[in-house]
């Protein structure tokens, strides 16, 4: 993704392919219509969480919706460079996210129906105040480091070797309290990215 991508433009193209006026998105997405017309226009900047759940009527991943043109395959084996970047599509307009967590997804998810993911939150790491809350279940491993997650009103620090699995639509954050990099290895169906 680059700096210049259009946000409104792109979601007005993806609305006009799917024959939607501007309030019968809004309407499907369950967001205010006035939304729909501001990110459009660019006068607004929409949150990764009003991003999903617009794109969710179209059935277009965010990963789908930045890099329209990614060819799909049906690769089977992934070298470490092999994996992609998805930290910026994830953490857009959080730069200090993107300075300190890193995504990387193996493969074509949504081909798959199931998104493997190799995630790096360095010290002090924080997914932010805002609770992550998607249409998936999630599960991971913690395979270095300690990680502080948080889902509805229970939290833990989860050490390597410990593990969690949970319903996503529950409000749920990662936090790196400790003062060494931690490293999970999560999945996700259906894909959320």
């Amino acid at each position: 993704m680059t700096d210049e991508f259009d946000v409104g433009a792109r979601l007005k193209e993806i609305r006009q392919q799917f024959g939607l006026s501007q309030r019968q998105l809004a309407e499907s997405a369950g967001v205010p219509h006035g939304q729909i017309s501001m990110i459009e226009t660019n006068r607004s900047s929409p949150s990764v969480a009003s991003l999903r759940k617009i794109l969710g009527g179209f059935g277009i991943s965010m990963s789908e919706f930045f890099e329209p043109d990614a060819v799909t395959t049906s690769q089977v084996f992934f070298k470490p460079d092999e994996l992609r970047d998805l930290t910026s599509l994830l953490y857009q307009g959080n730069a200090a996210a993107q300075q300190k967590i890193t995504i990387r997804q193996v493969g074509d998810a949504k081909m798959h129906g199931l998104q493997i993911l190799q995630e790096r939150y360095e010290a002090g790491a924080d997914t932010g105040d805002a609770m992550i809350e998607h249409e998936s279940s999630e599960g991971g491993i913690v395979i270095a480091g300690e990680i502080e997650v948080t889902v509805g009103s229970v939290t833990s620090v989860l050490k390597a070797g410990d593990s969690y699995l949970f319903n996503s639509r529950e409000p749920h954050r990662f936090r790196n309290v400790s003062d060494r990099a931690a490293e999970v290895i999560s999945a996700c169906s259906p894909p959320y990215l």
